[in-house]
């Protein structure tokens, strides 16, 4: 296995990039460790597949480097970066059996029948396909054509990282879970660095120890789960992550102080960021309490869905929507009601960017 480091790294498909809006990836600088879990996060056309293709051999950077071990493999092939890759759509042959299309990638690198025969054993066993040794893939379902192909990446000691391009796109949704924790599983079991690409939040959060969040080219945030949901160092995150996202309200600064449509909202500490950039109020909506006659910002509830283990309520507070979610009771359509946001997780944002700390200091 390898740690992955990206050094200065940036790419344009144009020939004469002039401007950052020329590339496709803005500059990055990044390392991942060796034996980690990572995932790569953002809508499409974010720059995930670029990434992933830089990474792979499959393109060449226009600047930067990539390092394996602290070996520059930029200018290097595929072929020569030992890696594996899953895609999309399974990658197996319908023609020969499951154990035949794992062995595959073993024989056709020279290892001998009895490496072959072992390797095989242990993927098998850990996809739970040991039954299905004999069976030709084409008789398969396709979640287990995609474990095949999961294995096929799997079934080398030797690679440096294994890369999963949107491995479950094609996967019926009642499966998903299935395999997102069978390849959890596997990841612990076989400590490869891994790195995942997706736009679904809920693929990337439950298999990554590390997610790295992309918009438009530039690398966003990178934390824990954890990390990216109590503290989205950018809206984007905290609208990207969270379902509903993050509420994000216009708001002035004042003296240190930020007020939305000229009421006083409480932060989470002191603004750190000077300077005229457009400023807003970030909170999730679990942090929103709504009360009938509290503290707060009065506001209109306009809808309430019950999604059975908590119930989503949208009101609109000058005209704009704030989202709270709330367990057991709630309002009513139509009810006026006082929306109070929990200071600690209440945020300043300058142009789109963290602007605030926490009473006692940055965390």
């Amino acid at each position: 296995m390898a740690q992955i480091k990206l050094s200065n790294l940036r790419h344009s498909y144009q020939p004469n990039p002039a401007s950052d809006a020329d590339y496709a990836l803005k500059k990055i600088d990044l390392t991942w460790d060796d034996g980690g879990a990572y995932a790569l996060l953002g809508p499409s056309g974010c720059g995930k597949s670029t990434l992933l293709n830089i990474i792979s051999g499959l393109l060449v950077p226009s600047e930067g480097k990539i390092l394996f071990n602290d070996q520059d493999v930029t200018s290097l092939p595929p072929a020569k970066r030992n890696i594996a890759q899953v895609f999309q759509f399974p990658v197996i042959y319908d023609t020969m059996t499951v154990y035949d299309n794992l062995a595959f990638p073993l024989r056709n690198r020279g290892r001998d029948e009895d490496t072959v025969k072992r390797r095989v054993a242990a993927i098998a066993e850990m996809l739970e396909v040991s039954d299905m040794l004999k069976v030709r893939a084409a008789n398969l379902s396709p979640d287990n054509k995609q474990k095949i192909s999961m294995g096929r990446g799997l079934i080398r000691e030797d690679v440096n990282v294994v890369m999963f391009d949107e491995p479950l796109t094609v996967i019926d949704p009642h499966l998903k879970w299935k395999l997102r924790s069978k390849l959890k599983e596997l990841h612990q079991r076989v400590k490869a660095t891994m790195i995942y690409v997706t736009h679904d939040q809920t693929e990337a959060l439950t298999f990554a120890d590390q997610v790295v969040v992309m918009q438009d080219g530039e690398v966003v945030q990178i934390g824990t789960p954890v990390e990216l949901f109590e503290r989205p160092a950018h809206t984007f995150v905290g609208h990207f992550i969270g379902s509903p996202g993050m509420n994000v309200l216009p708001c002035d600064v004042q003296n240190g102080a930020a007020f939305f449509r000229g009421e006083k909202v409480a932060l989470e500490g002191p603004v750190t960021a000077a300077g005229d950039g457009t400023a807003e109020i970030g909170v999730r909506p679990e942090f929103v309490k709504v009360s009938a006659n509290g503290a707060g910002i009065a506001a209109k509830v306009r809808k309430v869905a019950d999604i059975g283990r908590h119930k989503v309520v949208e009101a609109i507070a000058h005209d704009m929507r704030i989202n709270a979610i709330l367990e057991g009771e709630a309002p009513n359509a139509g009810d006026d009601v006082m929306l109070d946001f929990k200071q600690s997780q209440t945020r300043l944002y300058k142009d789109g960017w963290l602007a605030s700390q926490p009473e006692g200091g940055a965390r």
